[in-house]
């Protein structure tokens, strides 16, 4: 009687080395395919803030377009349209200097978002737009259309 417990006893020790292997595997392959998405969903979030920061300016030329109907009197700085960040000290936590209404002329309007070359997980990428004036007829509305190097990044695109 006591040799058959034994050996129940021995039957049920626990796992044998195979089975820890396959699941430290498994956990390794988990996140070896986690934390890259993670890393891209940090990056996407991020860039949130250099976006709404063109959408605000984005809408001050859309005003200024509506109002002086041309786009070359939306310049950066005039007609209520915000200057171009020059200083470190007064932009947002990733908008780098330099960020605004870059161009503007009759036919097409440039905004420019540039993330700072600093931050470790934006690395300097930017995000464009670039209006033109819509059809005849259609209310003095803006086409715009995005670029930049958010757009073609690895992992992304961000914007």
């Amino acid at each position: 009687m006591n040799m058959s417990e034994v050996r129940i006893n021995k039957s049920q020790a626990g796992f044998t080395l195979i089975e820890l292997m396959i699941v430290v595997a498994i956990i390794g392959i988990l996140a070896a395919i986690a934390i890259p998405s993670y890393q891209n969903y940090t990056r996407k979030a991020k860039f949130t803030e250099i976006v709404q920061g063109a959408s605000s300016v984005k809408l001050a030329v859309e005003t200024c377009y509506q109002e002086q109907g041309a786009l070359g009197n939306c310049a950066a700085g005039s007609n209520g349209v915000p200057a171009l960040i020059a200083t470190a000290g007064s932009n947002p936590t990733t908008v780098d200097v330099g960020s605004g209404v870059t161009a503007a002329s009759n036919t097409a309007v440039t905004i420019t978002m540039i993330a700072k070359s600093n931050d470790t997980v934006l690395n300097g990428l930017n995000y464009t737009l670039t209006g033109a004036p819509g059809a005849a007829g259609t209310s003095n509305a803006i086409s715009w259309t995005k670029g930049g190097t958010c757009l073609t990044a690895s992992g992304g695109p961000y914007c």
